[in-house]
């Protein structure tokens, strides 16, 4: 397995890319007029997207032997994002593990030198498709589940968002901080949940003191 993002040269005159037919990859989907944006940079102009069961390749149909790869198991998280506040298109929002262990968004500056994206260090991709999302959305989360990270001990461990949760729902100002309608983000807590569970607590500890002075009471009046 390759970490990150990382450039992909294996083409053929036809455009489309040659598979690890021995390791059992096969093509799942090609969309075409599909645009990438990596990081907070402006989306590349359209290319063509392969899904496979084992990686997410995009072509550029501009620039002639340009094209970007990254493996499933390299996907931390992957989400659809309608929300206009959120992002000017609709796409398919993810966050991508680098070989320094991050997935979180870098500073633009630490991913480029001389001005050229440094692919290993960008930690977000937006694919922004032509067509509507449903069906994408629907052929990435099937070859993610295909790639279950080998070092998670269950399927909530291991980050994968399965299925699309409506709009992103962006706070802050950052793209990296998702909120799901019906999970909590990893790491975080839902603040009414706290206060809801502070509260209950209280509540039962009072019950309790109450029933213990109760049984006092009784005893103390003999019965």
């Amino acid at each position: 397995m390759v970490l990150g993002l990382y450039a992909f040269a294996d083409i053929a005159a036809d455009g489309a890319p040659h598979l690890n037919s021995a390791a059992g990859e096969e093509l799942v989907r090609v969309e075409r007029a599909a645009a990438v944006a990596l990081g907070s940079r402006a989306p590349e102009p359209p290319g063509t997207l392969f899904i496979t069961t084992r990686r997410v390749i995009w072509a550029s149909e501009v620039e002639k032997g340009k094209a970007y790869a990254v493996d499933f198991l390299a996907v931390s998280l992957h989400a659809v994002s309608r929300d206009p506040e959120a992002y000017p298109s609709p796409c398919i929002y993810t966050q991508i593990e680098t070989e320094d262990g991050s997935d979180e968004e870098s500073d633009e500056s630490d991913s480029k030198i001389n001005g050229e994206t440094e692919l290993s260090k960008v930690t977000e991709m937006r694919i922004i498709p032509s067509d509507p999302l449903d069906g994408l959305f629907e052929a990435f989360s099937h070859c993610a589940e295909l790639n279950p990270d080998p070092n998670a001990e269950s399927d909530e461990e291991n980050g994968w968002a399965h299925r699309d949760e409506g709009d992103e729902d962006m706070t802050g100002g950052s793209d990296a901080e998702c909120e799901f309608s019906d999970v909590n983000p990893i790491g975080q807590t839902d603040e009414h949940d706290i206060t809801h569970a502070v509260v209950e607590l209280h509540i039962n500890d009072q019950r309790f003191e109450d029933a213990e002075e109760a049984e006092h009471e009784t005893h103390g009046n003999g019965h």
